[in-house]
């Protein structure tokens, strides 16, 4: 350990880093506080402080380790179109965890302050609206369950295939899957709600 105090920005890198590379190495299931701190060189103190559980420490470790899930809103000119791109990038991340990560999350996220599970519908919403100033839909004030529903779809056939998500997600497989979401079931269930005037 250097004679240099570690503060800030620097020393919550070090922490998330550390974390990934428990998560990466040992599994979510061995994930600790402790277990990060000697890994980080620092005090699990240090790290409660932050983030008082695990489940909120990983989520903090991904986004540090890949980034948001979503920077902007997709804007492919149709409604399908940022759909598919958005999906597509859920299953590309969902490609980065390990398996007993995404089991874990699922288990324990909800239960904790992450906001996991709680981006995606917030853009499928905006993707929706930006839907009807292109005028594909009458209008985006639609339920919650159903604007949530591609991403909890993708999100059970994730966890349905996690040990071999990252070859799904890899190949052809994936058009295939997302074409069921979204052409037999999301999209023929936004436009009964809120389709277009003909």
């Amino acid at each position: 350990m250097t004679g240099t105090r570690r503060r800030g920005d620097e020393l919550e890198a070090t922490i998330l880093d550390a974390a990934w590379a428990e998560i990466m190495e040992n599994g979510y299931p061995r994930l600790t506080m402790e277990g990060v701190a000697a890994r980080a060189r620092t005090g699990k103190q240090v790290i409660y402080r932050r983030w008082p559980d695990r489940a909120q420490l990983a989520i903090a470790a991904i986004r540090h380790t890949l980034g948001p899930l979503v920077s902007e809103v997709p804007r492919t000119g149709s409604l399908r179109g940022d759909l598919r791109s958005l999906l597509l990038r859920m299953a590309d991340r969902g490609r980065q965890y390990r398996p007993d990560l995404f089991y874990g999350l699922l288990a324990e996220a909800p239960e904790s302050d992450t906001g996991f599970g709680t981006v995606m519908p917030g853009v499928i919403r905006a993707i929706l609206e930006n839907a009807v100033a292109r005028g594909e839909l009458a209008h985006a004030d639609l339920p919650s369950r159903v604007v949530s529903l591609p991403a909890d779809l993708l999100r059970y056939e994730a966890l349905r295939n996690a040990p071999r998500w990252g070859q799904v997600a890899g190949e052809g497989e994936i058009e295939q899957l997302l074409s069921e979401i979204l052409d037999d079931v999301f999209l023929p269930l936004v436009l009964a709600l809120a389709g277009p005037e003909t």
